[in-house]
Protein backbone atom coordinates (compact mmCIF):
# COMPACT_ATOMS: atom_id res chain seq x y z
CA UNK A 1 0.00 0.00 0.00
CA UNK A 2 1.12 3.30 -1.03
CA UNK A 3 1.60 6.45 1.32
CA UNK A 4 -0.89 8.10 -0.28
CA UNK A 5 -3.52 5.41 -0.14
CA UNK A 6 -2.95 5.14 3.80
CA UNK A 7 -3.13 8.97 3.96
CA UNK A 8 -6.54 8.45 1.95
CA UNK A 9 -7.73 5.45 4.49
CA UNK A 10 -6.60 7.27 7.59
CA UNK A 11 -8.80 10.16 6.69
CA UNK A 12 -11.90 7.91 5.99
CA UNK A 13 -11.81 6.56 9.70
CA UNK A 14 -13.99 7.91 12.20
CA UNK A 15 -12.10 10.20 15.06
CA UNK A 16 -12.34 7.59 17.53
CA UNK A 17 -10.99 4.73 15.08
CA UNK A 18 -8.12 7.50 14.09
CA UNK A 19 -7.60 8.05 18.02
CA UNK A 20 -7.06 4.20 18.60
CA UNK A 21 -4.67 3.77 15.03
CA UNK A 22 -2.16 6.53 16.23
CA UNK A 23 -2.39 5.55 20.09
CA UNK A 24 -1.02 1.64 18.72
CA UNK A 25 0.89 3.49 16.07
CA UNK A 26 3.19 5.40 19.19
CA UNK A 27 3.13 2.49 21.18
CA UNK A 28 4.95 0.06 18.25
CA UNK A 29 6.77 3.28 18.25
CA UNK A 30 7.55 3.32 21.86
CA UNK A 31 8.32 -0.71 21.42
CA UNK A 32 10.71 -0.19 18.78
CA UNK A 33 12.56 2.53 20.14
CA UNK A 34 12.77 0.57 23.51
CA UNK A 35 14.36 -2.64 21.98
CA UNK A 36 16.77 -0.89 20.29
CA UNK A 37 18.29 0.42 23.60
CA UNK A 38 21.25 -0.65 25.24
CA UNK A 39 19.62 -2.59 28.55
CA UNK A 40 21.68 -2.36 31.39
CA UNK A 41 23.37 -5.29 32.70
CA UNK A 42 21.74 -8.71 34.80
CA UNK A 43 25.21 -8.89 36.67
CA UNK A 44 27.53 -6.09 38.11
CA UNK A 45 30.61 -7.30 38.86
CA UNK A 46 32.49 -8.92 37.26
CA UNK A 47 31.90 -7.62 33.76
CA UNK A 48 33.71 -8.62 30.29
CA UNK A 49 35.94 -6.30 28.72
CA UNK A 50 34.65 -3.95 25.69
CA UNK A 51 36.84 -5.41 22.44
CA UNK A 52 38.99 -1.92 22.67
CA UNK A 53 39.77 -2.75 25.93
CA UNK A 54 40.67 -6.05 25.24
CA UNK A 55 43.24 -4.67 22.94
CA UNK A 56 44.83 -2.48 25.74
CA UNK A 57 44.68 -5.10 28.06
CA UNK A 58 46.77 -7.11 25.63
CA UNK A 59 49.19 -4.35 25.14
CA UNK A 60 49.60 -4.08 28.77
CA UNK A 61 50.45 -7.00 29.54
CA UNK A 62 52.91 -7.61 26.66
CA UNK A 63 54.56 -3.96 27.59
CA UNK A 64 54.16 -3.59 31.37
CA UNK A 65 54.92 0.15 32.96
CA UNK A 66 54.19 0.84 29.34
CA UNK A 67 52.84 4.74 29.11
CA UNK A 68 51.78 5.01 26.28
CA UNK A 69 48.32 4.93 26.37
CA UNK A 70 48.48 7.89 29.45
CA UNK A 71 45.99 10.13 28.63
CA UNK A 72 47.46 13.10 29.99
CA UNK A 73 46.12 17.17 30.45
CA UNK A 74 47.61 20.54 32.06
CA UNK A 75 45.82 23.32 32.92
CA UNK A 76 46.46 26.75 34.10
CA UNK A 77 44.11 28.01 36.32
CA UNK A 78 44.19 32.20 37.49
CA UNK A 79 41.75 33.48 40.17
CA UNK A 80 40.07 32.13 42.90
CA UNK A 81 40.30 28.83 43.09
CA UNK A 82 37.95 26.81 45.56
CA UNK A 83 39.93 23.88 45.99
CA UNK A 84 37.64 21.75 48.16
CA UNK A 85 34.99 21.71 45.30
CA UNK A 86 37.50 20.54 42.97
CA UNK A 87 37.50 17.92 45.04
CA UNK A 88 34.55 17.22 45.75
CA UNK A 89 33.86 17.77 41.80
CA UNK A 90 36.08 15.23 40.67
CA UNK A 91 35.11 12.96 43.36
CA UNK A 92 31.34 13.16 42.05
CA UNK A 93 31.96 12.42 38.59
CA UNK A 94 34.14 9.30 39.35
CA UNK A 95 30.90 8.03 41.47
CA UNK A 96 28.77 9.08 38.39
CA UNK A 97 30.56 6.75 35.70
CA UNK A 98 31.50 3.13 37.06
CA UNK A 99 34.58 3.29 34.56
CA UNK A 100 36.37 5.46 36.60
CA UNK A 101 36.21 3.06 39.02
CA UNK A 102 36.65 0.24 37.63
CA UNK A 103 39.91 -2.25 37.35
CA UNK A 104 40.78 -4.85 35.68
CA UNK A 105 42.32 -8.44 36.26
CA UNK A 106 41.77 -12.69 35.02
CA UNK A 107 39.01 -14.40 36.40
CA UNK A 108 39.71 -18.50 35.26
CA UNK A 109 41.69 -17.02 32.71
CA UNK A 110 39.58 -14.11 31.20
CA UNK A 111 40.19 -10.34 31.71
CA UNK A 112 37.61 -8.80 33.13
CA UNK A 113 36.34 -5.60 34.62
CA UNK A 114 36.33 -5.51 38.48
CA UNK A 115 34.07 -2.13 39.58
CA UNK A 116 34.22 -0.61 42.97
CA UNK A 117 31.28 0.73 44.79
CA UNK A 118 33.06 3.38 46.43
CA UNK A 119 36.49 5.09 45.45
CA UNK A 120 38.37 8.04 47.03
CA UNK A 121 39.67 10.89 45.17
CA UNK A 122 42.19 13.30 46.64
CA UNK A 123 44.39 16.13 45.05
CA UNK A 124 47.41 16.79 46.32
CA UNK A 125 49.21 20.24 46.19
CA UNK A 126 52.47 21.05 45.31
CA UNK A 127 53.91 24.09 46.71
CA UNK A 128 55.78 26.12 43.85
CA UNK A 129 55.58 29.41 45.36
CA UNK A 130 59.26 29.95 46.83
CA UNK A 131 60.74 29.47 43.33
CA UNK A 132 61.42 32.11 40.90
CA UNK A 133 59.61 32.57 37.60
CA UNK A 134 62.29 30.19 35.13
CA UNK A 135 62.73 27.87 37.91
CA UNK A 136 58.98 27.76 38.84
CA UNK A 137 58.36 27.13 34.73
CA UNK A 138 60.86 24.70 34.55
CA UNK A 139 59.59 22.86 37.48
CA UNK A 140 55.95 22.62 35.98
CA UNK A 141 57.37 21.27 32.87
CA UNK A 142 59.02 18.35 34.87
CA UNK A 143 56.18 17.79 36.67
CA UNK A 144 54.08 17.61 33.80
CA UNK A 145 56.37 15.16 32.37
CA UNK A 146 56.58 12.70 35.39
CA UNK A 147 53.43 12.99 35.63
CA UNK A 148 52.50 11.69 31.74
CA UNK A 149 55.12 9.19 32.17
CA UNK A 150 54.21 7.64 34.92
CA UNK A 151 52.59 4.00 34.53
CA UNK A 152 49.08 3.02 35.64
CA UNK A 153 48.75 -0.24 37.57
CA UNK A 154 45.52 -1.47 35.77
CA UNK A 155 44.91 -3.95 38.62
CA UNK A 156 44.91 -2.34 41.72
CA UNK A 157 44.88 1.89 41.47
CA UNK A 158 42.24 4.47 40.54
CA UNK A 159 42.90 4.88 37.19
CA UNK A 160 42.96 8.90 37.04
CA UNK A 161 44.92 11.11 39.00
CA UNK A 162 45.52 14.99 39.54
CA UNK A 163 47.70 16.97 40.96
CA UNK A 164 47.53 20.73 42.13
CA UNK A 165 50.48 22.94 41.14
CA UNK A 166 50.16 26.14 43.14
CA UNK A 167 52.23 29.13 41.92
CA UNK A 168 50.90 32.15 43.97
CA UNK A 169 47.94 32.55 45.82
CA UNK A 170 45.97 32.96 42.56
CA UNK A 171 47.48 31.00 40.80
CA UNK A 172 47.53 27.20 39.63
CA UNK A 173 48.31 24.26 37.31
CA UNK A 174 46.26 21.66 37.37
CA UNK A 175 47.86 18.02 36.01
CA UNK A 176 45.49 15.46 35.16
CA UNK A 177 46.20 11.97 33.67
CA UNK A 178 43.72 9.41 32.71
CA UNK A 179 44.42 5.78 31.25
CA UNK A 180 43.13 5.07 27.62
CA UNK A 181 41.27 1.97 29.05
CA UNK A 182 38.53 3.85 30.54
CA UNK A 183 38.62 7.23 27.96
CA UNK A 184 39.12 9.08 24.97
CA UNK A 185 39.03 12.28 23.54
CA UNK A 186 35.26 12.36 23.26
CA UNK A 187 35.44 11.52 27.01
CA UNK A 188 37.53 14.57 27.77
CA UNK A 189 34.65 16.80 26.82
CA UNK A 190 32.19 14.90 28.80
CA UNK A 191 34.57 15.43 31.58
CA UNK A 192 34.81 19.56 30.87
CA UNK A 193 31.07 19.60 31.00
CA UNK A 194 30.53 17.47 33.96
CA UNK A 195 33.34 19.66 36.28
CA UNK A 196 31.91 23.35 34.64
CA UNK A 197 28.19 21.74 35.77
CA UNK A 198 29.61 20.08 39.08
CA UNK A 199 32.50 22.72 40.54
CA UNK A 200 30.05 26.12 40.91
CA UNK A 201 26.92 24.26 42.66
CA UNK A 202 29.53 22.81 44.82
CA UNK A 203 31.46 26.10 45.59
CA UNK A 204 28.11 27.45 46.96
CA UNK A 205 27.25 24.15 48.95
CA UNK A 206 24.45 22.87 46.82
CA UNK A 207 24.06 19.41 45.64
CA UNK A 208 24.63 17.10 42.09
CA UNK A 209 21.84 18.52 39.65
CA UNK A 210 23.20 16.00 36.77
CA UNK A 211 20.29 13.58 35.85
CA UNK A 212 21.47 10.06 36.12
CA UNK A 213 23.18 8.35 33.34
CA UNK A 214 21.21 5.97 31.33
CA UNK A 215 23.95 2.76 31.21
CA UNK A 216 27.34 2.61 31.95
CA UNK A 217 30.09 1.58 30.00
CA UNK A 218 30.28 -1.89 31.02
CA UNK A 219 26.23 -2.26 29.53
CA UNK A 220 27.85 -1.24 26.57
CA UNK A 221 30.37 -3.45 27.18
CA UNK A 222 28.18 -6.57 27.74
CA UNK A 223 26.12 -5.61 24.92
CA UNK A 224 28.57 -5.28 22.20
CA UNK A 225 29.63 -8.67 22.94
CA UNK A 226 26.12 -10.28 22.13
CA UNK A 227 25.28 -7.56 19.75
CA UNK A 228 28.45 -8.10 17.33
CA UNK A 229 28.03 -11.73 16.35
CA UNK A 230 26.19 -13.70 14.04
CA UNK A 231 24.64 -12.43 10.76
CA UNK A 232 25.44 -8.72 11.96
CA UNK A 233 29.27 -9.30 12.33
CA UNK A 234 29.75 -11.86 9.49
CA UNK A 235 27.99 -8.72 6.96
CA UNK A 236 30.25 -6.44 8.37
CA UNK A 237 33.38 -8.61 8.48
CA UNK A 238 33.11 -9.84 4.78
CA UNK A 239 33.84 -6.40 3.39
CA UNK A 240 36.51 -5.76 5.67
CA UNK A 241 38.11 -9.09 4.88
CA UNK A 242 37.48 -8.09 0.98
CA UNK A 243 39.15 -4.74 1.44
CA UNK A 244 42.21 -5.48 3.12
CA UNK A 245 42.99 -9.39 1.93
CA UNK A 246 45.67 -10.66 0.29
CA UNK A 247 49.09 -9.27 0.68
CA UNK A 248 49.43 -6.22 3.24
CA UNK A 249 52.92 -4.25 2.21
CA UNK A 250 54.67 -1.96 4.79
CA UNK A 251 54.35 1.23 3.78
CA UNK A 252 57.91 2.00 3.53
CA UNK A 253 58.36 5.61 5.73
CA UNK A 254 61.83 7.89 4.74
CA UNK A 255 62.93 6.62 8.30
CA UNK A 256 66.41 7.46 9.31
CA UNK A 257 66.88 4.65 11.51
CA UNK A 258 64.82 1.16 12.19
CA UNK A 259 66.36 -0.33 15.89
CA UNK A 260 66.16 -3.64 16.52
CA UNK A 261 64.18 -3.54 19.52
CA UNK A 262 61.86 -0.69 19.04
CA UNK A 263 60.24 1.44 21.70
CA UNK A 264 57.77 4.45 22.66
CA UNK A 265 60.35 7.13 22.24
CA UNK A 266 58.67 10.23 20.81
CA UNK A 267 58.43 14.00 20.01
CA UNK A 268 56.27 16.28 18.41
CA UNK A 269 56.54 18.72 15.26
CA UNK A 270 53.89 21.36 15.23
CA UNK A 271 53.06 24.02 12.32
CA UNK A 272 50.20 26.01 11.63
CA UNK A 273 48.68 25.96 8.08
CA UNK A 274 47.46 29.67 7.69
CA UNK A 275 43.80 30.63 7.36
CA UNK A 276 43.89 31.71 3.78
CA UNK A 277 45.27 28.46 2.25
CA UNK A 278 42.58 26.63 4.77
CA UNK A 279 39.51 28.53 3.08
CA UNK A 280 40.64 27.70 -0.45
CA UNK A 281 40.69 23.86 0.39
CA UNK A 282 37.73 24.35 2.13
CA UNK A 283 36.07 25.69 -1.41
CA UNK A 284 37.68 23.21 -3.07
CA UNK A 285 36.14 20.43 -1.08
CA UNK A 286 33.02 22.04 -1.79
CA UNK A 287 33.29 22.24 -5.74
CA UNK A 288 34.28 18.57 -5.62
CA UNK A 289 31.38 17.50 -2.91
CA UNK A 290 33.98 15.60 -0.43
CA UNK A 291 34.15 16.52 3.26
CA UNK A 292 37.15 17.96 4.47
CA UNK A 293 38.25 14.96 6.31
CA UNK A 294 37.80 13.15 2.89
CA UNK A 295 40.76 15.73 0.93
CA UNK A 296 42.88 15.98 3.85
CA UNK A 297 43.35 11.86 4.02
CA UNK A 298 43.97 12.17 0.27
CA UNK A 299 46.38 15.11 0.54
CA UNK A 300 48.07 13.16 3.17
CA UNK A 301 48.11 9.74 1.44
CA UNK A 302 49.46 11.92 -1.77
CA UNK A 303 52.13 12.98 0.07
CA UNK A 304 53.29 9.40 1.42
CA UNK A 305 53.46 8.67 -2.03
CA UNK A 306 55.64 11.13 -2.83
CA UNK A 307 57.92 10.15 -0.24
CA UNK A 308 57.51 6.21 -1.36
CA UNK A 309 56.22 5.69 -4.41
CA UNK A 310 54.04 3.00 -3.28
CA UNK A 311 50.13 2.62 -4.51
CA UNK A 312 48.53 0.78 -2.16
CA UNK A 313 48.36 3.14 0.94
CA UNK A 314 46.66 2.09 4.33
CA UNK A 315 46.44 4.71 7.43
CA UNK A 316 45.07 4.27 10.68
CA UNK A 317 42.26 6.97 11.59
CA UNK A 318 39.44 6.67 14.92
CA UNK A 319 36.33 7.18 14.54
CA UNK A 320 34.03 7.84 17.60
CA UNK A 321 32.34 5.12 17.69
CA UNK A 322 28.70 6.43 19.75
CA UNK A 323 26.27 6.44 17.45
CA UNK A 324 23.32 5.73 19.70
CA UNK A 325 22.30 8.39 22.34
CA UNK A 326 22.76 6.38 24.94
CA UNK A 327 26.34 6.64 24.59
CA UNK A 328 26.96 10.41 23.88
CA UNK A 329 27.17 11.16 27.77
CA UNK A 330 29.21 8.59 28.78
CA UNK A 331 32.91 8.32 29.84
CA UNK A 332 34.68 5.07 28.21
CA UNK A 333 36.82 3.88 25.86
CA UNK A 334 34.37 3.92 22.81
CA UNK A 335 37.06 5.23 19.90
CA UNK A 336 37.24 2.50 17.43
CA UNK A 337 40.25 2.57 14.62
CA UNK A 338 39.16 2.37 10.40
CA UNK A 339 41.96 1.12 8.24
CA UNK A 340 40.99 3.64 5.11
CA UNK A 341 42.82 2.05 2.09
CA UNK A 342 43.14 3.45 -1.05
CA UNK A 343 44.44 2.64 -4.68
CA UNK A 344 46.96 5.30 -6.05
CA UNK A 345 47.58 3.65 -9.23
CA UNK A 346 46.87 4.63 -12.85
CA UNK A 347 48.56 8.39 -12.01
CA UNK A 348 45.72 9.76 -11.14
CA UNK A 349 45.11 13.35 -10.76
CA UNK A 350 44.22 15.22 -7.16
CA UNK A 351 40.32 15.54 -8.11
CA UNK A 352 40.90 11.17 -9.43
CA UNK A 353 41.94 11.14 -5.80
CA UNK A 354 39.36 13.01 -4.13
CA UNK A 355 36.74 10.57 -5.71
CA UNK A 356 38.35 7.33 -4.59
CA UNK A 357 38.77 8.89 -0.78
CA UNK A 358 35.17 9.42 -0.89
CA UNK A 359 34.77 5.87 -1.64
CA UNK A 360 36.77 4.55 0.57
CA UNK A 361 35.50 6.78 3.21
CA UNK A 362 31.87 5.96 3.03
CA UNK A 363 32.39 2.62 3.04
CA UNK A 364 34.24 2.39 5.87
CA UNK A 365 31.50 4.39 7.74
CA UNK A 366 29.23 1.59 6.54
CA UNK A 367 31.08 -0.79 8.45
CA UNK A 368 32.39 0.97 11.39
CA UNK A 369 31.22 -1.62 13.71
CA UNK A 370 33.86 -4.04 13.55
CA UNK A 371 36.03 -3.37 16.74
CA UNK A 372 39.68 -3.26 15.21
CA UNK A 373 40.72 -6.19 17.22
CA UNK A 374 38.44 -7.94 16.04
CA UNK A 375 39.11 -7.12 12.46
CA UNK A 376 42.92 -7.91 13.18
CA UNK A 377 42.10 -11.74 15.35
CA UNK A 378 40.10 -12.54 11.95
CA UNK A 379 42.64 -11.10 9.38
CA UNK A 380 45.25 -12.47 11.36
CA UNK A 381 48.30 -10.31 9.41
CA UNK A 382 51.90 -11.26 9.54
CA UNK A 383 53.18 -9.60 12.82
CA UNK A 384 56.14 -8.07 13.88
CA UNK A 385 57.71 -6.45 16.82
CA UNK A 386 56.88 -2.52 17.19
CA UNK A 387 54.85 -2.58 13.53
CA UNK A 388 51.01 -2.48 13.65
CA UNK A 389 50.13 -5.03 10.82
CA UNK A 390 47.62 -3.34 9.17
CA UNK A 391 48.85 0.03 8.87
CA UNK A 392 52.37 2.10 9.67
CA UNK A 393 50.54 5.79 9.90
CA UNK A 394 47.67 7.36 11.63
CA UNK A 395 45.59 10.84 10.42
CA UNK A 396 43.42 12.75 12.57
CA UNK A 397 41.00 15.48 11.93
CA UNK A 398 39.52 17.35 14.93
CA UNK A 399 36.96 19.27 13.80
CA UNK A 400 34.29 18.95 16.96
CA UNK A 401 34.16 21.93 18.72
CA UNK A 402 35.25 21.26 22.19
CA UNK A 403 33.95 22.65 25.38
CA UNK A 404 35.09 25.54 26.64
CA UNK A 405 37.30 25.38 29.66
CA UNK A 406 35.11 27.55 32.08
CA UNK A 407 34.72 27.68 35.85
CA UNK A 408 33.47 30.97 37.89
CA UNK A 409 36.17 33.59 39.13
CA UNK A 410 38.50 31.56 36.99
CA UNK A 411 40.94 32.15 33.49
CA UNK A 412 40.99 28.94 32.51
CA UNK A 413 43.79 27.84 29.68
CA UNK A 414 45.07 24.26 27.86
CA UNK A 415 48.75 24.51 28.60
CA UNK A 416 50.74 22.52 25.81
CA UNK A 417 52.01 18.99 26.84
CA UNK A 418 55.27 17.89 25.62
CA UNK A 419 54.93 14.35 24.22
CA UNK A 420 57.65 12.02 24.96
CA UNK A 421 56.03 9.06 23.65
CA UNK A 422 54.34 8.07 20.84
CA UNK A 423 52.51 5.11 19.82
CA UNK A 424 52.27 4.85 15.76
CA UNK A 425 55.15 5.36 13.31
CA UNK A 426 53.84 8.33 12.35
CA UNK A 427 50.48 10.89 12.82
CA UNK A 428 49.10 13.92 11.45
CA UNK A 429 46.59 15.54 13.88
CA UNK A 430 45.04 18.19 12.14
CA UNK A 431 42.57 20.72 14.65
CA UNK A 432 40.34 23.33 13.19
CA UNK A 433 40.27 26.91 15.12
CA UNK A 434 39.62 30.18 13.99
CA UNK A 435 42.81 31.18 13.02
CA UNK A 436 44.18 28.19 10.48
CA UNK A 437 44.51 24.57 10.92
CA UNK A 438 47.17 23.61 14.16
CA UNK A 439 48.74 20.50 13.21
CA UNK A 440 51.21 18.47 15.31
CA UNK A 441 52.86 15.04 13.37
CA UNK A 442 54.18 12.95 16.69
CA UNK A 443 56.76 10.71 15.35
CA UNK A 444 59.02 7.47 16.93
CA UNK A 445 62.44 9.07 17.27
CA UNK A 446 63.59 5.78 17.11
CA UNK A 447 62.87 5.80 12.99
CA UNK A 448 62.74 10.13 12.29
CA UNK A 449 65.56 12.41 12.94
CA UNK A 450 63.78 15.73 14.01
CA UNK A 451 65.11 17.60 10.32
CA UNK A 452 63.33 15.06 8.35
CA UNK A 453 60.03 15.97 10.31
CA UNK A 454 60.40 19.30 9.73
CA UNK A 455 60.95 18.97 6.20
CA UNK A 456 57.94 16.38 5.52
CA UNK A 457 55.40 19.02 7.16
CA UNK A 458 57.16 21.35 4.97
CA UNK A 459 56.36 19.18 2.07
CA UNK A 460 52.89 18.88 3.44
CA UNK A 461 52.26 22.57 2.66
CA UNK A 462 53.52 22.69 -0.48
CA UNK A 463 51.67 20.15 -1.51
CA UNK A 464 48.37 21.39 -0.19
CA UNK A 465 49.21 24.84 -2.00
CA UNK A 466 49.74 22.75 -5.14
CA UNK A 467 46.50 21.35 -5.29
CA UNK A 468 44.62 24.05 -4.49
CA UNK A 469 45.94 26.07 -7.28
CA UNK A 470 46.14 22.90 -9.74
CA UNK A 471 43.31 20.09 -8.94
CA UNK A 472 44.16 18.33 -11.90
CA UNK A 473 48.11 17.69 -11.31
CA UNK A 474 48.46 14.18 -11.59
CA UNK A 475 51.01 12.49 -8.71
CA UNK A 476 54.01 12.15 -10.39
CA UNK A 477 54.05 15.90 -10.96
CA UNK A 478 52.96 16.08 -7.44
CA UNK A 479 55.97 13.97 -6.59
CA UNK A 480 58.40 16.06 -8.39
CA UNK A 481 57.37 19.33 -6.90
CA UNK A 482 57.47 17.43 -3.20
CA UNK A 483 61.05 15.85 -3.98
CA UNK A 484 62.85 19.19 -5.06
CA UNK A 485 60.97 20.69 -1.95
CA UNK A 486 62.42 18.45 0.03
CA UNK A 487 65.95 19.13 -1.41
CA UNK A 488 66.15 22.64 -1.15
CA UNK A 489 64.71 22.20 2.53
CA UNK A 490 67.65 19.65 3.03
CA UNK A 491 70.24 21.83 1.76
CA UNK A 492 69.18 24.63 4.07
CA UNK A 493 68.48 22.62 7.00
CA UNK A 494 72.68 21.15 5.95
CA UNK A 495 73.66 25.18 5.60
CA UNK A 496 72.10 26.08 9.04
CA UNK A 497 74.10 23.23 10.73
CA UNK A 498 77.36 24.40 9.21
CA UNK A 499 76.98 27.87 10.42
CA UNK A 500 75.83 27.02 13.65
CA UNK A 501 79.07 24.91 13.58
CA UNK A 502 81.28 27.57 12.94
CA UNK A 503 79.51 29.48 15.52
CA UNK A 504 80.04 27.70 18.48
CA UNK A 505 83.86 26.77 17.32
CA UNK A 506 84.39 30.47 17.08
CA UNK A 507 82.92 30.63 20.66
CA UNK A 508 85.20 28.07 22.19
CA UNK A 509 88.19 29.75 20.32
CA UNK A 510 87.23 33.02 21.77
CA UNK A 511 86.80 31.39 25.60
CA UNK A 512 90.30 29.59 25.38
CA UNK A 513 91.56 33.12 24.27
CA UNK A 514 90.49 34.64 27.42
CA UNK A 515 91.17 31.94 29.29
Amino acid sequence: MTTSNRLERLKNLSPEKRLLLLKALREEAAITEESNTIPRRSQLNPSPLSFAQQRLWFLAQLSPGNPAYNLPAAVSLKGQLNIAALEQTFQEIIQRHEVLRTNFALVDGEAVQVISDTATFTLPIINLQALADTKQQAEIQRLAVEEAQTPFNLSKELLLRGKLLQLSDSEYVLLFTMHHIISDGWSMGVLIREVAALYPAFCTAKSSHLPELPIQYADFAVWQRQYLQGEELDKQLSYWKQQLGGALPVLELPTDIRPTVPTFKGAQHLFVIPLSLTEAIKNLCQQEEVTLFMALLAGFQTLLYCYTKQEDIRLGSPIASRSRVELEGLIGFFVNTLVLRTNLSGNPTFRELLVRSRQVCLQAYAHQDVPFEKLVEELQPERKIGQNPLYQAWFVLQNTPTPPLELPGLTMRLLDSKTTTARHDLLLDIWESASGWHCTFEYKTDLFNRATISRIAQSFQTLLHQVVIQPNSNLSELATIIAETDKQQQLSQEQEMQTANIQKLKSIKRKAIHS
